[in-house]
C-alpha cells in the first residue's frame, strides 16, 4: 500500500474549457454557445439563423478546438496552488476524456501550468479505467474529482471505496448544474475543496456500501 491518490479530471476542474470554447466559436465560426443548455444538441447554434448545429459539426468543432486552441485554457482559480500542496501528501493522476489524439498536447498543456503529473486519456465512463489505476497503485486512500455526474456514478459502481468530489470550477455554469447524486460532496471552489480532500484522505478508503456513503454525505 502506498501514499494516498487523487485522480482528477481536467476541464472545468483544473482548467477552464467551455468559456474559451465559446469565445473561439464566436470569433471564428459565427456560432453562439448558450452554456445554460444541458447538452450540445441545442447549446450550439448558427448565429445568423439560430438553428442548432448538426451533431457531426459539433464534434468536428470540439476536435478543432483541441487541435489548435488549447493555449486558450487557463487554470481554474486556486487549482494549481491546491494541487501543488496536495502533491506533498498524495500522488496526483489526471484522468481526462480528451482522447488519444490530444493526449500528448494535454500532458504538455498541464505541465506548462506547473501541473506535471501522469495523464491518462479515456473515452466514455471513467469507472473502469479509474479502478485499474487504483488497483495498480494500491493507495492508502483514493479520491476522484470530476465535473460530470455520470462519471461519479461510474466510479461508484466500479470503485466504491474511492471518495468522490463533484466540482464545477467554471462559475458561469456551476449554478445551473445539479449536485451529482453519486458524489460524496459538491464543492466548486478549490480553497474549500482542498480542506475536504485532505480530511477524506486522512480517513482512509470511503465506505463501500452506497447507503452508508449517502448517509455519511447527509451528516456533513
Amino acid at each position: 500500500m502506498s501514499r494516498p491518490l487523487v485522480i482528477t479530471d481536467c476541464d472545468e476542474v483544473l482548467l477552464h474549457m467551455v468559456v474559451p470554447f465559446r469565445e473561439w466559436l464566436d470569433e471564428h465560426h459565427d456560432v453562439h454557445f448558450d452554456m445554460r443548455e444541458r447538452g450540445f444538441a441545442d447549446a450550439l447554434r448558427h448565429k445568423d439563423s439560430g438553428i442548432p448545429l448538426e451533431r457531426e459539426l459539433v464534434w468536428q468543432l470540439l476536435v478543432g478546438f483541441f487541435d489548435t486552441e488549447m493555449h486558450r485554457q487557463m487554470p481554474i482559480t486556486g487549482a494549481v496552488e491546491a494541487i501543488g500542496r496536495l502533491a506533498r501528501v498524495a500522488d496526483i493522476v489526471v484522468l481526462t476524456n480528451i482522447g488519444e489524439r490530444h493526449h500528448q498536447q494535454r500532458v504538455e498543456q498541464l505541465a506548462s501550468h506547473g501541473l506535471d503529473f501522469p495523464v491518462h486519456w479515456n473515452h466514455g465512463p471513467k469507472g473502469a479505467p479509474l479502478a485499474a489505476i487504483v488497483a495498480d497503485r494500491q493507495p492508502s486512500a483514493a479520491l476522484f474529482i470530476d465535473d460530470l455526474a455520470e462519471h461519479h456514478q461510474s466510479v461508484a459502481e466500479h470503485a466504491p471505496g474511492v471518495w468522490r468530489l463533484h466540482m464545477v470550477g467554471e462559475p458561469e455554469i456551476a449554478a445551473d448544474i445539479d449536485a451529482a447524486p453519486f458524489a460524496h460532496a459538491r464543492i466548486d471552489g478549490w480553497a474549500a475543496a482542498e480542506t475536504w480532500i485532505n480530511e477524506r484522505l486522512a480517513e482512509g478508503p470511503a465506505p463501500s456500501n452506497l447507503q452508508s456513503q449517502m448517509e455519511s454525505k447527509n451528516e456533513r
